[in-house]
């Protein structure tokens, strides 16, 4: 192997995930019926066209009285998709499958042999220091929380999840959570401590490789007859063309929740960069990106996002604090292409 003066970061060097989400699908339902595999009809998006007013920051030369009353007469029409439950249901159920892949660490894609070995004992090193329960125990939380519904869960009145351990096509282990019960802010597991231990260790079992774990989730949130639910929105570059201001997702005609979506969620358990405080806990992310407050929490001028971490750890043997540690890992598992190919 090469020394660490002489070893260099690959500039081919690319992670596959090892949690790996499906869509989830949105179905509609009463609470007192959850138990019950049948009574449960598909979430469809419907069109609604819309009569809006002109609201927006108007410009220094547009405030005049004449200009306001002239754009207020013209109506701000839009069509846009929307999703509901019906009139005779007050619950939204929430279903997608997770595996949990071992081989964290491990490159799918390197051009450089001497920095894979160096990668690949750093990892295994941590792993027989640490272990994976730190990380398994925290993506078993935001399982059990329902952060994964997003704004589906906020102002719900209920949020019970299930979680099946699926062998063979049958659930052979499974949980309960009350996901109301469980902060977003932290990962205290209070009353559920028990649940969660087991959930954690079957998680931390297949990023271990130690069994083949595919869980099946699925989350009840009870919202109110009739109220709006909320699946995933398209990206739609051309707006004009689609003739919609807002378009959701569908799966085969069922209102839908993108697993990359899901996958954020679940990896939301960053509470280890500096302002933990402020935000709470953020998803794994290189850069610490929070892309709705539009910054980022691990600047590279501060020296604790992944690519600085990473190479001091590597190319430099100084060993991160240990819950940087714990960030590299997380990053390793949410997969992406980390390789040096900018550099000379």
């Amino acid at each position: 192997m090469a020394t660490n003066t002489t070893l260099k970061t690959a500039s081919v060097l690319a992670f596959e995930r090892k949690l790996d989400p499906s869509d989830a699908l949105l179905f509609s339902g009463l609470w007192n019926a959850r138990q019950s595999e049948s009574g449960w009809a598909p979430v469809v998006v419907r069109e609604k066209s819309v009569r809006g007013t002109i609201s927006n920051r108007l410009k220094t030369k547009d405030q005049d009285a004449a200009k306001l009353d002239a754009a207020i007469e013209n109506p701000n029409l839009q069509t846009v998709d929307v999703a509901t439950l019906p009139a005779d249901a007050d619950t939204l159920k929430v279903t997608f499958s997770l595996r949990v892949l071992s081989g964290a660490g491990t490159p799918n894609a390197c051009n450089n042999a001497d920095y894979q070995a160096k990668l690949l004992g750093t990892v295994r090193d941590y792993v027989q220091r640490v272990g994976f329960a730190e990380l398994a125990s925290r993506y078993a939380y935001n399982l059990a929380n329902g952060r994964f519904l997003w704004r589906n869960r906020v102002g719900a009145e209920q949020v019970e999840v299930l979680v099946q351990h699926m062998v063979n096509g049958a659930p052979q282990s499974s949980w309960t959570f009350d996901g109301l019960g469980l902060s977003l802010r932290d990962f205290t597991p209070g009353v559920a401590a028990e649940a969660l231990q087991e959930l954690g260790d079957l998680i931390a079992s297949g990023l271990n490789g130690q069994s083949h774990v595919l869980l099946q989730v699925t989350a009840f949130a009870r919202l109110g007859s009739g109220q709006e639910v909320y699946p995933s929105q398209e990206l739609i570059l051309d707006k004009a063309s689609s003739g919609k201001s807002k378009t959701l997702y569908t799966v085969s005609g069922v209102a839908g929740i993108h697993s990359q979506k899901l996958g954020n969620a679940i990896r939301t358990i960053d509470t280890w960069h500096p302002e933990v405080a402020e935000v709470g806990p953020i998803a794994v992310e290189p850069y610490g990106s929070i892309t709705t407050l539009g910054k980022a929490c691990r600047k590279p001028a501060d020296k604790i996002d992944f690519y600085n971490l990473l190479d001091n750890w590597l190319l430099k043997d100084k060993v991160p604090a240990l819950e940087q540690q714990h960030f590299v890992i997380a990053t390793l598992i949410r997969g992406g292409v980390f390789g040096d190919a900018g550099k000379d």
